[in-house]
C-alpha cells in the first residue's frame, strides 16, 4: 500500500487522502476493530479487511493543524510588562489621550455643524434636570442642594473622562433609593429619628468628624451619603483599572429590567407619604415594601388635603403632557418642559397662598446658594458602608456601561467598557469632596438628550452652566415648593421602569427562563430590599444558565432526502432515519454537571442500554453455559443499529468527567457490538479528545472524529459492509474446514 498527499488550497488546510494499491478506498480500521483471528495473523487479516468492496466510496479527510504557539506565562507577563512600562513621547500622549478621551475628540470638535446641538440639547437636559435633581435629593434623604451639586460636578467630570457621547451621568432614581435607605440606617445607628429638628445647613466647621454631636441631623446625612459615593467611586475605579469591565455581562437585560422595576415600585410606595402629606416613619430591610403601605392606610385618615389636591393636579396636568411629548417625540423639536412649568407655578401658588403657614404643608424651606468649602469623607464610617457601596457601585457602572454601548452602536462610535467605568468611578469619588452623593447614567435624561440632537458631551457642559446660574441666583426662589410636588415629580419619571409589565406576556413567548427572572428579581427588590432583590437576581440567573445546560436539549438527527443534511426528527417532517444508525445530538457543553442526564437521555432516545442489555446477554449466556456444560465464545447481543454518532456541534468544551463519560458511552456500547462515532468536533474538543485518548490508541489519529455527520455516516456505512463482507467470509472458511474435517474422517 501507499499513500500520497494531496495539498488543496482550502482555508490553508491541508487534506490527507489515503488510498491503496487496490481499488477502494482505506476503511481506517485498527486492531481493536477486528476479530481475535483476524488481529493474530497480522497485516492478512487487516487485509481482508481492506479489501472488501465498498457500497460507497469513502475518503476519510484529516486536516493538518498549525503549530500551537510555544508561548509560556511567564513570557507573556513580561510581553505585557514590557508594552506597560515602555515610556516614551508617543507612550505618554497615548496614555492621558485614553484616560481623557476629551484630548481626542475636543480638537477636532467641529463648531459649525455640533455647536448647535450641543447646545440646545444641553439647555433642554438641564431644565429637566433642575426639578428631578431636587426631588431625588428628597429621595435619598438629603437637603435640596445637594442633588443640585451632584449632578454639576457629575456632569463636569464626565465630559472629560467618558467615551460616550450621549450618557447623562447624575442622580438615578434607583441608586437614589439605595443610598437613602443606607443613610436612614446609619441616622437611626446615630440616634436620630425621623422627627429630629435641624434639617438646615449648619456652618462648614461642623463635621461628622469631630463627632455627631456637633452635627445636626441635615450635616450626618451628608457626611454618610459622601462617604458612600467615596467607597463606590473607589470600588468603579479599582473594577476599571483591573479591566474588570466584563462583570457587567453576568447583569443580564431581563435582570436589570426587573430590579429597575422593583425598585420603581419601592420609590413609589416611599414617596406616598409626600404625596397624601403623612408624617410616618420610613421602614427600613425586610418587607420595608408592605409596612410602609400598612403605615400609609393605617394613617390615612391623616392625610394633608392640601398636598392630596396638590399632587393630584400635578399628576392630572404632567402624565398626560409627558404622554403627548413620547408619542410625537419625532415631530416635535424639543419635549415641552412640564415638570418645570409645574414646579415653578406650584411653587408660586403655594408662595402666595401661604400653603406652609395655612394647611401645615411640608415645603423644601432654605436653599442655599455658592458653594460650601471641599471636606473629607469620614473613614469611621467606611467599615459600616463598605457593604452598602457594593451593589449600589455595580448597578451604577452597569447602567452607564450599557446605555453608553446602546447609543454607540446606535450612532456608529465605539465605547469603552473599562475607561467608562473608570469615568462613572471619578465621577463618584471627585465629587464626594464636595457634598455629592453616588450618581450613575440617567435613563430619562440620557433618552432626552439623545432625542434632542446631542452631538458630543459638550453639551454635558451647557447643562452643567444651567445648573451653575441656580446654583448661584435661583435656588432660594424654591423655598415654598411643596414636597408633595416632588414626590409626583419623581413618580412621574417612573413610568418607563412600571412599563415593563406590559412588555411581560411578549417576553414569556419568547423566553420563560428569562421572564421567571424577571419575575423572580422584581418581587425581591420589592417585597424583601433592593441589595438582596440584586442579589437573589443575580445567584437565580447563574441557577438558570446552569439549568440549560444541565437538562439541555437532546434528539435524534435523520437525514433530508437527496442532501447531506441533518436535522432534529422531533421538530422537521420527511426526514428520513439511516438503516442501523443512530445520530444523537446534545445541545450543550457536556460535563459534570449534566453528566447522568446525558447517559439517560441518549439511552432514552436510542431505546438501547448498553449496560442492561450487556447483562442480560450475559445472564442469558451463563445460563445456557450451566445447561450446556461447556462454554463458548461470546458473541455479542443482537440490536437494531451498529452504530451510534454523536453530534458535538453543540458542545463547546467538555471537562475531565465529560471525557470519561465518553469513554465510558464508547467501551459499553462496543460491548454490544455497536461503534461510538463523533461528529462536528470543534478544535479544542478534538484535542481535549486526542490528548484523553478517549477511543484509545485506535483512535490516536483522531479516525473516529469526523468533520461532519455526513462524513461519520459514511463511515459507519462503509465499516458495516466490511464488517458484514468478513463475516461472510469467516463462515465460508468455517465451513471449507468443516468439510475438509468430515473428507479427513
Amino acid at each position: 500500500m501507499f499513500v500520497f498527499k494531496i495539498q488543496l488550497c482550502l482555508a490553508g488546510c491541508t487534506v490527507f487522502i489515503g488510498w491503496s494499491n487496490i481499488k477502494g478506498p482505506i476503511a481506517w480500521l485498527s486492531n481493536s476493530d477486528l476479530s481475535p483471528r483476524e488481529a493474530a495473523q497480522g497485516p492478512e487479516g487487516r487485509r481482508r479487511q481492506k479489501v472488501c468492496k465498498p457500497p460507497a466510496n469513502f475518503i476519510h479527510v484529516k486536516l493538518e493543524e498549525y503549530e500551537p504557539a510555544d508561548f509560556s506565562t511567564k513570557e507573556i507577563i513580561l510581553k505585557k510588562a514590557r508594552e506597560v512600562c515602555t515610556c516614551n513621547h508617543q507612550t505618554i500622549i497615548t496614555f492621558f489621550c485614553r484616560l481623557f478621551p476629551v484630548l481626542d475628540w475636543l480638537p477636532r470638535y467641529n463648531i459649525k455643524t455640533q455647536l448647535l446641538g450641543d447646545v440646545i440639547s444641553g439647555l433642554l437636559v438641564g431644565i429637566v434636570a433642575i426639578p428631578q435633581s431636587i426631588s431625588y435629593s428628597l429621595l435619598a434623604n438629603q437637603d435640596p442642594i445637594y442633588g443640585i451639586y451632584t449632578n454639576f460636578f457629575c456632569n463636569i467630570i464626565y465630559v472629560i473622562m467618558a467615551t460616550s457621547r450621549h450618557n447623562f451621568v447624575g442622580s438615578f432614581g434607583v441608586l437614589c433609593l439605595m443610598i437613602g435607605q443606607s443613610v436612614n440606617r446609619h441616622l437611626q445607628l446615630a440616634g436620630y429619628s425621623d422627627n429630629s429638628a435641624g434639617s438646615s445647613l449648619v456652618d462648614n466647621s461642623t463635621s461628622a468628624s469631630n463627632g455627631t454631636s456637633a452635627c445636626d441631623r441635615s450635616c450626618y446625612s451628608i457626611t454618610v451619603a459622601l462617604s458612600l459615593s467615596f467607597l463606590v467611586g473607589l470600588y468603579q475605579i479599582l473594577l476599571g483599572v483591573l479591566q474588570l469591565g466584563f462583570v457587567a455581562v453576568y447583569l443580564s437585560e431581563p435582570l436589570l429590567s426587573g430590579f429597575v422595576t422593583g425598585s420603581s415600585l419601592t420609590i413609589i410606595t416611599s414617596q406616598m407619604k409626600y404625596l397624601l402629606g403623612l408624617k410616618i416613619p420610613r421602614h427600613e430591610g425586610v418587607g420595608s415594601f408592605i409596612l410602609t403601605w400598612v403605615d400609609l392606610f393605617r394613617y390615612i385618615q391623616n392625610t394633608n388635603i392640601c398636598d392630596l389636591v396638590t399632587s393630584l393636579v400635578a399628576l392630572a396636568i404632567i402624565v398626560p403632557v409627558k404622554e403627548i411629548n413620547d408619542r410625537y417625540k419625532e415631530k416635535m423639536k424639543a419635549p415641552f418642559p412640564i415638570e418645570l412649568l409645574v414646579v415653578i407655578v406650584a411653587t408660586i401658588i403655594s408662595y402666595y397662598f401661604n400653603f406652609e403657614e395655612r394647611y401645615k404643608s411640608d415645603v423644601c424651606g432654605d436653599i442655599p446658594t455658592g458653594f460650601r468649602t471641599p471636606t473629607l469623607p469620614d473613614i469611621n464610617l467606611f467599615s459600616s458602608l463598605a457593604v452598602d457601596a457594593v451593589p449600589i457601585a455595580i448597578i451604577g457602572f452597569a447602567m452607564t456601561v450599557s446605555l453608553a454601548e446602546i447609543f454607540g452602536k446606535k450612532h456608529g462610535y465605539t465605547v469603552r467598557a473599562n475607561q467608562e467605568m473608570i469615568a462613572i468611578g471619578m465621577c463618584n469619588l471627585i465629587p464626594s469632596f464636595f457634598y455629592c452623593f453616588a450618581g450613575s447614567a440617567a435613563l430619562t435624561k440620557t433618552l432626552l438628550k439623545e432625542s434632542t440632537g446631542t452631538q458630543t458631551q459638550i453639551s454635558g457642559l451647557v447643562t452643567s452652566l444651567v445648573l451653575l446660574l441656580v446654583l448661584l441666583w435661583i435656588a432660594p426662589l424654591f423655598y415654598s415648593l411643596q414636597t408633595s410636588i416632588l414626590g409626583v415629580v419623581t413618580i412621574v419619571n417612573l413610568r418607563g421602569g412600571l412599563s415593563k409589565f406590559y412588555d411581560t406576556p411578549r417576553m414569556w413567548q419568547l423566553s420563560k427562563l428569562d421572564t421567571v427572572v424577571w419575575w423572580t428579581t422584581m418581587l425581591c427588590s420589592t417585597l424583601i430590599t433592593t441589595e438582596i432583590g440584586l442579589l437573589v437576581g443575580v445567584c437565580f440567573a447563574l441557577l438558570c444558565v446552569i439549568f440549560r445546560t444541565q437538562r439541555p436539549r437532546a434528539t435524534l438527527l435523520g437525514k433530508v432526502s437527496s442532501t447531506e443534511i441533518y436535522e432534529d426528527q422531533s421538530t422537521y417532517k420527511q426526514l428520513s432515519s439511516i438503516a442501523n444508525i443512530k445520530i444523537f445530538r446534545f445541545e450543550s457543553s457536556l460535563y459534570y454537571a449534566n453528566k447522568d442526564y446525558f447517559k439517560t437521555v441518549l439511552y432514552k432516545k436510542t431505546g438501547v442500554n448498553p449496560v442492561l442489555l450487556a447483562a442480560k446477554h450475559q445472564r442469558v449466556e451463563a445460563q445456557a453455559n450451566a445447561d450446556t456444560g461447556n462454554r463458548k465464545d461470546a458473541c455479542p447481543p443482537s440490536t437494531d443499529m451498529h452504530t451510534l454518532i454523536l453530534d458535538c456541534g453543540a458542545m463547546q468544551f467538555i471537562d475531565t468527567v465529560g471525557l470519561s463519560v465518553l469513554k465510558e458511552t464508547r467501551h459499553d456500547y462496543k460491548k454490544i457490538g455497536v461503534q461510538v462515532l463523533l461528529a462536528n468536533c470543534n478544535p479544542s474538543l478534538r484535542h481535549r479528545l486526542r490528548e484523553g485518548c478517549w477511543a484509545g490508541e485506535a483512535d490516536s489519529g483522531g479516525q473516529l472524529a469526523f468533520h461532519s455527520i455526513h462524513d461519520a455516516v459514511q463511515f459507519a456505512e462503509r465499516w458495516y459492509h466490511v464488517r458484514q463482507e468478513d463475516s461472510k467470509e469467516k463462515d465460508a472458511l468455517q465451513a471449507a474446514e468443516d468439510l475438509n474435517l468430515q473428507a479427513s474422517l
